[in-house]
């Protein structure tokens, strides 16, 4: 146990030696030239985590894992559920619905397209298939962060699948701005999208929300009804990684049923944390929370979320990406190319039905 008599003060070093790590990653995050970029203090928690895992990791006290390791689990889920203080559902209503099935078509064949690709094609371990998927399918790292209990990955794999988020994440955000100036704002005829529209496509298909936040800013002259269908529908996003994470717990149920891998009845895997989260979501609807202590809530989350990622890449060490090879990059490629291609077509398709 993290916190019996014998493990109680490696726990609690441990869990210190990453938020110094996680405060330092929030100050980086905060300067102005890596805030233009959109780049998350959980993205940059993982890189210091990773670094410290290759180079400085035998000079810590291996009593410290324990509270290493207790960030990366038990602290994920508490801030997952916290994670709830963003979203409310008026603003999911807001959108109407056309946001809500560009969001859920979009998360759906994203999560199904990324996991059969890099399990089925491009041979990789089922488990990174599927984290990989979920960070381009719903909201990137918080995304992939979520997942990883329900499928009880390893540490790497879930470092992995952050590193794609990243990368095409980070082209997604430079991408859409010159998209829209140079091809969709001028053109007519199914090349032509409103700004709302096009807010509705940046919200249903960029990775991350800061990134989400980064692109309509990004456009001159830019309307506000593009930013806020943008961010509404990215947070619509957000909410249904819940059902989506409870569909794979049944999943797994079943496929263990099915191959005969358990011993006696299967136990349905049901991830709690993203059952209260929706429950955090439905509490914050009802607004009585102050919004100046919903934003206080909401800074202590990512912190929270970056102490999570952080103790996440502590846990990472080259040496077990041998073997993978690209396979990994060209899922996460396959995923972008329908993100931005197939996400365009779906959200024309689905704003003129609705």
């Amino acid at each position: 146990m993290a916190f019996s008599e014998q493990n109680r003060k490696g726990t609690i070093s441990g869990i210190i030696f990453v938020a110094i790590f996680a405060a330092a990653a929030t100050m980086i995050a905060d300067i102005s030239a890596v805030k233009s970029l959109g780049i998350s203090p959980l993205v940059i928690g993982i890189v210091m985590g990773i670094f410290y895992a290759n180079t400085l990791h035998n000079n810590v006290p291996s009593e410290w894992s324990t509270g290493i390791t207790f960030s990366g689990k038990k602290i994920l889920r508490f801030a997952i559920v916290f994670y709830g203080f963003r979203i409310t559902f008026q603003q999911i209503a807001d959108v109407g619905m056309s946001g809500f099935m560009v969001s859920l078509i979009m998360l759906s064949t994203t999560f199904i397209l990324g996991s059969y690709l890099g399990y089925k094609i491009f041979k990789m371990e089922k488990d990174t298939a599927m984290l990989t998927a979920s960070g381009a399918a719903v909201c990137g790292a918080a995304a992939v962060l979520a997942t990883e209990p329900v499928l009880k990955a390893e540490g790497h794999k879930t470092a992995i699948a952050v590193s794609m988020v990243v990368l095409f994440g980070t082209i997604s955000m430079f991408l859409y701005p010159v998209l829209y100036a140079s091809i969709i704002e001028p053109a007519t005829g199914f090349l032509h999208m409103t700004p709302q529209e096009f807010g509705i496509y940046v919200g249903g298909t960029i990775h991350e929300v800061a990134q989400v936040v980064a692109v309509p800013a990004s456009v001159v002259g830019a309307p506000a009804e593009m930013a806020n269908s943008a961010v509404i529908v990215k947070m619509t996003r957000v909410i249904m990684i819940a059902p989506m994470l409870i569909a794979l717990g049944i999943y797994l149920s079943m496929q263990a049923k099915k191959s005969g891998d358990s011993t006696g009845p299967v136990k349905l895997v049901i991830p709690w944390f993203a059952v209260y989260f929706i429950g955090m979501a439905g509490f914050n609807s009802l607004q009585l929370v102050p919004q100046n202590i919903v934003d206080v809530i909401n800074e202590i989350d990512t912190f929270l979320l970056t102490m999570a990622m952080t103790a996440l890449g502590m846990g990472t060490i080259f040496s077990k990406f041998k073997g993978l090879g690209l396979a990994p990059l060209y899922t996460a490629g396959a995923m972008f190319v329908w993100l931005v291609i197939g996400g365009f077509v779906i959200t024309k398709v689905v704003t003129a039905i609705f």
